[in-house]
Order: structure tokens, then C-alpha cells, then sequence
């Protein structure tokens, strides 16, 4: 049997999705790794992600006025990257290279339709005049001239497989309404050309092509909603210049009066194929929706809808579909079993699937499909069924025990109970023992939560949300709504926890959060319970008007600290290093910035977002940031003590992620100026000091080696002058 399994965002498509795709994407290509994939949008970028982390491992761009024109590909057997912008121009580049306009070029002498990258026969490139190359071929001449082998005709579609040792390209072309199939093996250098069997109303819309045992199988999707197959042998047959490939009904995309206009679809075995499209009975609205079907049965296994709408592009890699879904990119799991009747029909037992396959969106699912989400092991229920029977099966969930109830079945009986009842149901739910799909569960309970949040604004329950974080292990993918709510609420308290216990947060997540704590003002801080774990043993806390000196003594007792621990003062007084600089925010605030501090990034692209901050916002943040590195050199072992407190390693990278993302507005601006020279002149001292550790080293070695070569039997204190 085929399944659905959870799901997860990727990435962001809008302008502010922060990896450059606010194009759309042209094309999705696999990676050097299995679990790395390359994006390449509809412009100028290309970005390589690691979807396990859901996190940008490099980002590539052209220059303005330049667009990249077919899609970027791996060569595996070189680990570098390949990509053709303006039809003519190629780039080649490895993982260190940043600037393109730096890496190997070369200008062809024809248009290239798309480039294929096969893991053990190199890549090809497939030219628009249907010219076909080797990359090796084709590197040795750039200028070589290539053939037009198809004159008026226009691809429409390819692919590159190996057979055995032999690479073999297939395309597709269309001229005045007819379509033709053309093989290449490419060693051999022979071409077959045929002609695809036309149909009566109808044309082909989307080509997928699989080969096994030296037979090509081509899948048509059709516009009359029909998939049909074709045969084509690898054997050369030189009576026939031009052959008509006939063929057959693989699937009608069709059933109980529901139709699937497919847009995409892919072959994930021998017996089942995904389709995406937008499923429509005659009397109702349409909706896209992603759907796996068994050819073998002739029936529909599963779907899932996708009511944010998408491109109509659908890609799929390691038993992952990637789609486009709303304004960001989303991964959808799958299984795939050995096919049979008990499992065509939805009668399959199976005790290790989970019943939490997906995340709950009660703003876009009706009633009869959040039941049905979470019934795996069933078929998927049709659209024609009557209401009366629709209604009855919701009225047969809510008569069942709660104990007995899926989590899917249970969020959809809470989607109109009171707030107490609400709460009370998700914290049992919570509370339970972790099971396999424990995580899946929690990420449900969640987006319950957002969902409610979303739909009633007075509604915000803080403290539910703060218990769920704090307590479980979760990640930003998880429940990627969580934060944004949090922003638009500015929870501090919230954000915190999240930026201190999720490991992906994005760099745009990450920034908003920077600007919200240095935004929000001392006074509105005060009453907001923050975790201060990372400051009290450095910033000074007030208590009970009384202001307690928390200076970490490095070789225990000291007489003046408890002589002055109870002294009343200023705050502004006691927040003092040593050397008279002040800690230009409270305590609060400080403790929430630690937490951005603490915070996993990329500088490639967390720098274009640092760069939007506020000019004034900027100078505080580089103010504190300077204060904890004036704080840290105070120390012998350059650490500030205290739980979860920053190193000395992110103030330095922080510090210098804000100078190259601020400078020229940092040195135009008056109050920055003693600030910088500060900093200038406080780097400046401390690489003159390590620089006489450096010549004294030598000396203390040569004084270690002596020492160790007396062994003296008897104490003595012995004075060594260093010259």
C-alpha cells in the first residue's frame, strides 16, 4: 500500500523568504548528498539546501540582468556545480566559491534547452535544436558547432537515464499539434525518432519516463484526465525512419464522479503513481490536491489536500514529494509497500501506522476531510457521497469514547468546545506517555493552538504554549506558526524559550526576534517575567530596592563585596565594568538579546535581514555587544560566568556581523563615533598584549624545560629577571 506520511516547510517562495526565490521556482534538482537538494528559481539564484535541517547550505547568484535559464545540476563525480544563464553562457563552481563572476565560463555556440546529470555516466547537456553533449565533449571546444536536428519543432520535455554503462537521452517535441519522441545513446551516437499516436480531443500535457530491462516506459498525462503508457525498445530498427508509437490506458484519473485535472505526476514504482492536480465533482468547487494511485487496481490510495493553492510543479527524491504550497516550498513523506487488493481498498491492517499523518488546518479543511486526514488505513472518501452520510460518520466520532479516539478525531470533536474544555483536553493529551508518533502529536496540539489564536485574536494562551515548549523537544519545523504568532503578540517570554530550545530557526525568524527586543522599551520589560539565567551573574538585580553587586570573585572570599552587597545605588551606577563602561540596557532586555545571541545562523543569510535594522537599534545592540566583550576580557579564562551565557566566540561573530552590515551608516552617525573608537582602541590594546604573550613565550618554555631538568630535593624560591 502507498501512504502519505508528515510533512514539513522547507523554505519560503515570497520576497521575504530569505533564500532569493521570490520568482518562483523553475526547477528542483537533487544534490551532491542524498539528503541535499538544489533549488533553482525562476531569476538569478540557486540554492543548495540539507532538508533533514531544513537550513541553506550556500546560495549562488548571477549578476543583475543576467537570468538563469535552466535549471542548476550537480556533477556527482566532481562534487561541482553546473549552470548555463542568457541560453549560452555556462558556469562551473565548487562549494567554496561565493562569486560567480569568479568561477569558470564558457560561451557556447547554441541555445542549451536543459542539462542532465546522471550519477555514473557525467553530465549531458541537451541543446533547443536537439544537439546533444557530453560536458567533457563539449568543454574541450565551447565553440564547437552543434547540429539542428529538429528544425521547427519545439521540446517540450527530456529525461537521461543510464543502461548499464550506456548514458541514453530522451525528449519530446511538439510542431502544429503532433508530437514526437526522439532516443539518444549517446556512446553509440545513434538517434531514433517516432511519432506519438495522436488522440481525439485531447494532447499531451506532462511526460515522466522510467527504463528497465532496455525498454523505455513513457507515461503520458493527457488532458482528457486520463495517464496513458508507452513502449518504446532500445533495439535500433533502421527499416523505419519514422516509427507511430501506439498506446495504451495505463489510468483514468477519475472515480465516482469526481475528476483529478492533473498538472504533474511521478512514478514511484512499478504499481503506483503520484499525481498532482485539483479534484472537482461536477457540482462542487475544485481543489488542488496531491494524490497517489495504484495503476495495478485501477483505484485512488490516498490524497491530501493543499488548499493554499500551488504552481503545478511536483518533484520527488528519497521517498519525498516537493511541492510548492501556498508561498513556501513543502516536503511530503511517503511509503510505498508491495501492492494488493486488501490494501487498494483501503482494508489493510497496519498496527505501526501512525494516526497523525499531517498537521491540522481547521481554517481550510471541511469537517468530513479532518476525519478523514487522519484514517490512513482507509481509502480516501469521496467527494459524491451523500451528506446524509457524511453527517452520520461525524455523528458516529462524537458518540466514541475519548480514550478510544485518534488524535485527529479528537481535534476535530474540540474544534467548537469552550476554552477550558479545550485546554484540558490538549494538556491530557500532552501528558501522555511518548509514543513513535509522539513528536507528530505535539506539532498537532500546537497548530491546534495557532489555529484557535488565528481564528479568535482575544485568544492567547500563553501559559499552555510556554508548558508545551519548555517540556518537550521541538524544533521551529515542527510547528513553524508557533513564532510568528508569538512576534505578532511580541511574547518575549515566548520567544526566549524558543530561541534557546529550537535548533532551525531561519535567519529571518531570528532577526525579527532582534528587532522586537530591541525595540520594546525598559519600562514595558519590567513586568515581563524573563528568564535571567544568563545575566545575574554579570548585570547587577535589583531586589526589593536594594541592589545586589554580582561581581564573580575568581579566588573566593572578598572582604569589600560583602561589606558592600547591601549598599543601596543607582542602577545606572552598579551596571559598571571595570573600566567605567556602562551596560547600556537592564537586565530584560539583556537576557533576551543573549538569547539571539545564542541562536544557530548562516551568515549568508542572516546579514541581507541585519542590514534592515533600525540605524539607533544598530548602535544599542553594538553598544551591549561591546559591553559583554569588555566584560569577558575581565576574566582570566575570557568567559562570563552564568548559565547560558554567551561566549566569548558569538560577541565576536555578532559584533562583526553588525560592523560589516552597518559600518558606512555606523561611521556617519555622531553617537556611533566614540563607540567605534572605543571598540578600535579596546582591540587594538588587547592584540598588543597577546602579542607580548607571543614573545614570551619562547622564554617560559625555555624556563619549563630547565625547571624540569633540576629536580630539586629541598624547597627554594629562585628569582628570574626576563630580559
Amino acid at each position: 500500500m502507498a501512504a502519505l506520511c508528515e510533512s514539513f516547510t522547507l523554505c519560503g517562495l515570497g520576497p521575504s523568504g530569505g533564500v532569493g526565490l521570490g520568482g518562483g521556482l523553475l526547477a528542483l534538482e537533487p544534490g551532491p548528498d542524498p539528503d541535499h537538494i538544489l533549488l533553482t528559481d525562476r531569476g538569478r539564484t540557486a540554492t543548495l539546501f540539507k532538508v533533514s535541517d531544513q537550513k541553506p547550505l550556500g546560495c549562488w547568484s548571477v549578476k543583475h540582468g543576467q537570468i538563469i535559464t535552466c535549471p542548476v545540476v550537480c556533477n556527482f563525480e566532481t562534487h561541482e556545480y553546473i549552470a548555463v544563464h542568457d541560453d549560452k553562457v555556462l558556469r562551473i563552481w565548487k562549494d567554496k566559491d561565493i562569486n560567480l563572476d569568479k568561477v569558470f565560463k564558457a560561451t557556447l555556440s547554441a541555445d542549451v534547452y536543459r542539462i542532465h546529470s546522471l550519477p555514473n555516466g557525467g553530465p549531458v547537456v541537451l541543446f533547443k535544436g536537439g544537439g546533444v553533449r557530453t560536458l567533457d565533449v563539449l568543454l574541450e571546444a565551447p565553440q564547437q558547432e552543434i547540429e539542428n536536428i529538429i528544425s521547427d519543432e519545439v521540446i517540450k520535455w527530456s529525461e537521461a537515464f543510464m543502461e548499464g554503462q550506456q548514458p541514453v537521452l530522451i525528449f519530446a517535441t511538439e510542431k502544429d499539434g503532433d508530437f514526437f519522441i526522439y532516443v539518444q545513446k549517446l556512446k553509440m551516437n545513434s538517434l531514433q525518432k517516432y511519432k506519438l499516436e495522436q488522440q481525439e480531443l485531447s494532447k499531451p500535457l506532462r511526460f515522466t519516463a522510467y527504463i528497465k530491462n532496455q525498454i523505455i516506459t513513457l507515461l503520458c498525462l493527457y488532458s482528457n484526465d486520463s495517464v496513458y503508457k508507452v513502449l518504446i525498445p532500445l533495439q535500433q530498427n533502421t527499416e523505419e525512419e519514422e516509427q507511430i508509437l501506439s498506446k495504451s490506458l495505463l489510468l483514468n484519473l477519475s472515480v465516482s464522479g469526481s475528476v483529478l485535472k492533473g498538472t504533474s505526476f511521478v512514478v514511484l514504482d512499478k504499481d503506483y503513481i503520484a499525481v498532482l492536480g485539483s479534484l472537482a465533482a461536477s457540482d462542487e468547487e475544485s481543489k488542488e490536491c496531491l494524490t497517489i494511485w495504484n495503476t495495478k487496481f485501477q483505484t485512488l490510495q490516498t490524497s491530501k489536500e493543499l488548499p493554499l493553492g500551488t504552481s503545478g510543479q511536483l518533484w520527488c527524491y528519497e521517498e519525498k514529494f516537493f511541492l510548492t504550497h501556498g508561498k513556501v516550498l513543502t516536503v511530503i513523506m511517503y511509503k510505498c509497500e508491495t501492492s494488493s487488493l486488501a490494501a487498494a481498498v483501503g482494508k489493510l491492517k497496519d498496527s505501526q501506522t501512525p494516526d497523525v499523518s499531517s498537521f491540522v488546518n481547521w481554517s481550510t479543511l471541511e469537517d468530513e476531510e479532518l476525519v478523514v486526514s487522519f484514517r490512513s488505513q482507509q481509502s480516501v472518501a469521496l467527494k459524491s457521497e451523500s451528506r446524509m452520510t457524511l453527517r452520520s460518520k461525524r455523528n458516529a466520532v462524537a458518540k466514541v469514547q475519548p480514550d478510544t479516539l485518534s488524535v485527529g478525531q479528537l481535534l476535530l470533536n474540540l474544534k467548537d468546545a469552550s476554552i477550558t474544555e479545550f485546554e484540558d483536553q490538549l494538556r491530557q493529551l500532552v501528558s501522555k506517555a511518548q509514543t513513535p508518533d509522539f513528536q507528530a502529536t505535539i506539532g498537532c496540539v500546537i497548530t491546534a493552538l495557532i489555529n484557535r489564536c488565528k481564528t479568535n485574536p482575544k485568544y492567547y494562551p500563553q501559559n499552555l504554549l510556554l508548558q508545551i515548549v519548555q517540556t518537550r523537544d521541538l524544533s521551529y519545523s515542527l510547528c513553524p506558526d508557533l513564532m510568528a504568532v508569538a512576534l505578532e503578540k511580541k511574547d518575549v517570554r515566548l520567544l526566549q524559550v524558543c530561541l534557546q530550545r529550537f535548533p532551525d530557526i531561519p535567519e529571518e525568524i531570528t532577526y525579527a526576534c532582534l528587532k522586537v527586543f530591541l525595540s520594546i522599551s525598559e519600562a514595558c520589560l519590567q513586568s515581563v517575567d524573563v528568564d535571567l539565567e544568563s545575566v545575574i551573574c554579570y548585570i547587577d538585580i535589583e531586589f526589593n530596592n536594594k541592589e545586589v553587586k554580582t561581581e564573580i570573585v575568581e579566588n573566593g572570599f572578598s572582604a569589600e563585596l560583602e561589606r558592600d552587597i547591601w549598599n543601596t545605588k543607582t542602577t545606572k551606577e552598579t551596571r559598571v565594568t571595570t573600566d567605567g563602561e556602562l551596560c547600556p540596557v537592564g537586565p530584560q532586555k539583556a537576557a533576551l538579546l543573549n538569547a539571539v545571541l545564542h541562536s544557530a545562523y548562516s551568515e549568508t543569510f542572516l546579514l541581507p535581514h541585519l542590514k534592515n535594522l533600525p540605524a539607533q537599534q544598530a548602535v544599542l545592540f553594538l553598544r551591549y555587544l561591546y559591553y559583554l566583550h569588555v566584560k569577558c576580557s575581565e576574566k582570566i579564562n575570557n568567559a562570563l560566568p552564568g548559565l547560558h551565557s554567551p561566549t566569548i566566540d558569538q560577541i565576536m561573530d555578532w559584533m562583526c556581523l553588525l560592523l560589516d552590515a552597518h559600518f558606512t551608516v555606523l561611521v556617519m552617525l555622531p553617537e556611533a563615533k566614540e563607540l567605534l573608537s572605543n571598540i578600535h582602541k579596546f582591540v587594538r590594546a588587547q592584540v598588543r598584549f597577546y602579542s607580548e604573550l607571543n614573545k614570551m613565550e619562547g622564554s617560559l618554555q625555555e624556563l619549563q624545560r630547565l625547571n624540569q631538568q633540576k629536580y630539586p630535593q629541598t624547597y627554594s624560591i629562585e628569582v628570574l629577571e626576563l630580559i
